[in-house]
């Protein structure tokens, strides 16, 4: 297909797998918000009795993550082998710190994921206590509540969503650049409006483990 051997179709795809993403961000995050509101192990316990359809989500996320992995680093070494100054998006976008480091900060973020579901989907890690809560339903609460209570963990997973404000701030922009929504006097708007989505969501992320960590949820 000319999609996957053409540059532009494999930036196409490393965009929508993108966004993809950043969807799953979303909606994660409104599940995990339920912390708040003492209704996490709630949450998880409806996630569970829909293992098809979950089962299905994680797939399709899988399959967008490699696929926007294996296009973004292809297409970054190609524009340096070519020509370093030639990517598309940094013909338009004002070059920054995020859009320089778009592969080390997703490359980080994919470390960070596989600690993530080693730790709290394959409860791999030693800081993880799996148990049930009083009306025998899995302790998802008292899992991350434990966890986020050492500094340490608390600290990295903040630090990771640092790295997801810079992965998104930029990649949000160059999504719409792209696919050729963007243009010289919606630049700057679309430029903020992904840096405010990404700081939103990083804040809301950071906010858990920060919360555990002082003690203002137990």
């Amino acid at each position: 297909m000319r999609i996957l051997t053409s540059t532009v179709g494999r930036k196409i795809l490393m965009s929508i797998t993108g966004q993809l993403l950043i969807l799953f961000v979303l909606v994660h995050m409104i599940g995990n918000t339920t912390i708040f509101f003492g209704a996490l192990n709630a949450y998880a316990e409806h996630l569970h009795s829909l293992p098809p359809l979950v089962w299905i989500f994680r797939l399709v996320m899988l399959a967008a993550i490699a696929v926007h992995i294996c296009y973004g680093v292809q297409v970054t070494l190609e524009n340096k082998a070519a020509n370093p100054g030639a990517y598309a998006v940094k013909k338009q976008l004002k070059a920054s710190f995020a859009s320089e480091n778009m592969i080390w900060t997703g490359l980080l973020l994919l470390a960070f994921i596989c600690y993530h579901l080693a730790q709290f989907t394959m409860h791999l890690t030693p800081d993880v206590v799996v148990g049930l809560d009083t009306v025998n339903r899995p302790d998802v609460f008292k899992m991350v509540s434990t966890s986020f209570s050492n500094g340490g963990i608390a600290i990295l997973y903040m630090f990771a969503m640092v790295f997801l404000f810079l992965h998104l701030s930029h990649g949000i922009p160059s999504f719409l650049q792209t696919m050729g929504w963007n243009n010289d006097k919606t630049i700057p708007v679309f430029g903020t409006g992904g840096k405010v989505v990404s700081a939103f969501l990083m804040l809301v992320y950071i906010s858990i483990p920060a919360a555990i960590l002082i003690g203002a949820l137990k």
